[in-house]
């Protein structure tokens, strides 16, 4: 929970602060992108075996059959999973997606390369309440 990140054979679920509704944003890439960390509260990647050539990217409670796909080859891809605007989200009140200024942001990259250990790049911890 800590790290907004699980793993598992054909999934990777990504966490958010908030549970209301959070931007998305997906990028396909050909290769890796650089390192923005700086512009970001949490930062992980995690490899996902793409046997389909087709990313599915859904929230837990959307329905599969309408859920956006994206292609890419069919074999292991990396995805970086790239959050902010976190501490105004927390702070907002109960649907901090109402406003642009309390929205939790979310962009999903995803490209083409070989499996590694799932990597935490960048840590936001919760502020004590």
């Amino acid at each position: 929970m800590l790290d907004g990140l699980a793993v598992t054979d054909g999934a990777v679920a990504i966490g958010t602060a908030v549970n209301v509704t959070v931007a998305v944003i997906v990028h396909v890439l050909a290769e890796q992108p650089d390192d923005d960390t700086e512009d970001f509260d949490h930062v992980v990647e995690a490899s996902l075996h793409l046997a389909s050539g087709r990313l599915v990217v859904m929230g837990c409670t959307d329905y599969l059959p309408d859920a956006a796909r994206f292609d890419m080859p069919a074999d292991w891809i990396r995805v970086r999973a790239s959050r902010r605007n976190l501490a105004a989200a927390v702070d907002a009140d109960v649907d901090s997606s109402e406003s642009p200024e309390t929205a939790e942001q979310l962009r999903l990259q995803a490209w083409p390369a070989l499996f590694s250990a799932p990597h935490i790049i960048k840590r936001w911890v919760r502020p004590e309440t």
